[in-house]
C-alpha cells in the first residue's frame, strides 16, 4: 500500500485528544481516504513540540517510510518561540531537499501557519509570505494557514486556546482535503 506521511508538531499529531489515531486531521482524513476506496496508508509522524530545527533532527529516521506524498506542517513551535524567520525557512528548504532526495517523485504538500491576530511576536509580518515563497519555489501545493477557522475560536479549541478539539481537527482536515484529494486523483491517472 502507498504511504502519505504527515511530518508535523502537536497540530499535526493530535495533542490533548482522547484518541489522536481517530480524531487528529491524518486520521481523519486516512478515513476519507479510505471511503473513496484509495489505497493509501497515512503515517501520522506529528511530534509535540517540534520546531523545524528539531523536526530536522528526526527526518532522517521519518524520511526512510517510502511515501509517495509528503506533507509537511511545520513552523508553529517556531513563531511561538520566537525563532528567526530566515532559519525557519532555511529548516524548510532543508526538509524538503532531503525528502526529495529520498524519494525522487515524491509529491510534497505545505501547509502553512500564521500567527493569529490576538497573538503577539516579534517578527511576526515576516512568516507572512515565508511558506508561500517556499510553495511556490517547490511548485508544492499549499494551504496559506493551518488553523484558519478554528484560530481564536474557544468552540474549536481546547482550553490552552492554541491547540483544536475534535471538532477543531474536523474543520482542518475538511480544508486539507481538497488539496490532499487533487493531488491523489492526478496520481491515479
Amino acid at each position: 500500500m502507498k504511504q502519505i506521511v504527515f511530518f508535523g508538531d502537536s497540530l499535526t499529531a493530535g495533542y490533548a485528544l482522547q484518541s489522536p489515531s481517530t480524531a487528529s486531521f491524518p486520521a481523519l482524513l486516512q478515513k476519507k481516504i479510505d471511503a473513496l476506496g484509495f489505497q493509501y496508508k497515512v503515517y501520522n509522524a506529528g511530534l509535540s513540540g517540534d520546531t523545524t530545527t528539531s523536526a530536522l533532527d528526526r527526518l532522517e529516521q521519518v524520511s526512510n517510510i517510502p511515501a509517495e506524498i509528503f506533507v509537511i506542517a511545520l513552523g508553529a513551535n517556531d513563531m511561538l518561540r520566537n525563532h528567526n524567520p530566515l532559519s525557519t525557512a532555511a529548516n524548510l528548504q532543508k526538509i524538503i531537499a532531503m525528502v526529495k532526495s529520498k524519494h525522487p517523485e515524491v509529491k510534497l504538500i505545505l501547509l502553512g501557519m500564521e500567527l493569529p491576530a490576538w497573538i503577539s511576536a516579534a517578527g511576526a509580518s515576516q512568516y507572512r509570505n515565508l511558506f508561500r515563497q517556499i510553495a511556490e519555489e517547490h511548485g508544492m501545493p499549499f494551504l496559506p494557514f493551518l488553523l484558519d477557522g478554528v484560530a481564536g475560536k474557544q468552540e474549536f479549541n481546547i482550553a490552552d486556546g492554541l491547540h483544536p478539539n475534535a471538532a477543531g481537527y474536523q474543520i482542518i482536515a475538511d480544508r486539507v482535503w481538497p488539496i490532499l484529494h487533487s493531488l491523489l486523483q492526478s496520481k491515479e491517472n
